[in-house]
């Protein structure tokens, strides 16, 4: 049975409804899959598996896809797209100082729509057992250190600054995610201020992330 946070295309009234035969789509097969990537490892992404968990036979699945290497494919595809270019996105974005700067990057890591860290993590764990995934997480690194180090020279820290500063935001927030940290929304953000002076080294206004601090509350809401 797939599992109740997995919404597929029949099942979803916001969606067409499917025609003829066609009882779920390739996004139904990437998301079982993802899910079972997070939740059971990489060992656990078959064919069989999430044909079972789709109730639909193996035979469908070469609709979608050529081979199973196709299917992991897309999820290290989507992997990136998801976490690695949203960083990226949210670093370019325009901010007044450093302090909002900052606060366009912890959104990734606050909505996770934006970042999907058990995913991230299921990716490396999966980088352990092979070496051309582990080349994708290297280079998923590197480019988002490299967009938050621009993200610092945007504001005016020279480079060695901001490479260091890069480094000691993104493998904290890494760290952060991975320790499980087990806090509520409200005293993550009663140290925000002082989170981003450590991080810039400069004084920040409250007015600088009062508009981060409104959207961490919309999001711990829901």
């Amino acid at each position: 049975m797939v599992d109740d946070s997995i919404i597929l295309h029949r099942d979803d009234p916001d969606k067409d409804p499917l025609i003829g035969h066609v009882k779920v789509t390739r996004e139904d097969w990437l998301n079982v899959a993802r899910h079972i990537l997070i939740n059971e490892g990489i060992s656990q992404v078959k064919i069989l598996t999430i044909s079972e968990r789709l109730d639909v036979s193996r035979s469908s699945f070469y609709w979608y896809f050529e081979s199973r290497k196709d299917l992991l494919d897309a999820l290290l595809g989507d992997w990136e797209k998801l976490n690695t270019a949203t960083i990226v996105k949210h670093c370019e974005l325009p901010a007044a100082s450093i302090g909002s700067a900052l606060c366009n990057f912890f959104r990734c890591f606050i909505d996770p729509a934006l970042f999907d860290r058990g995913l991230d993590f299921a990716v490396r764990e999966w980088s352990r057992r092979d070496l051309g995934v582990r080349e994708r997480i290297d280079s998923a690194d590197q480019k988002r250190v490299e967009a938050i180090i621009n993200m610092f020279k945007a504001h005016g820290y020279e480079t060695y600054e901001a490479d260091c500063r890069a480094r000691i935001l993104y493998f904290m927030q890494l760290g952060y995610h991975a320790l499980d940290v087990n806090e509520t929304m409200d005293v993550r953000m009663s140290r925000l201020q002082g989170y981003l002076e450590g991080f810039s080294g400069r004084e920040i206004s409250p007015e600088e992330y009062q508009d981060l601090v409104a959207f961490a509350k919309e999001k711990a809401e829901h």
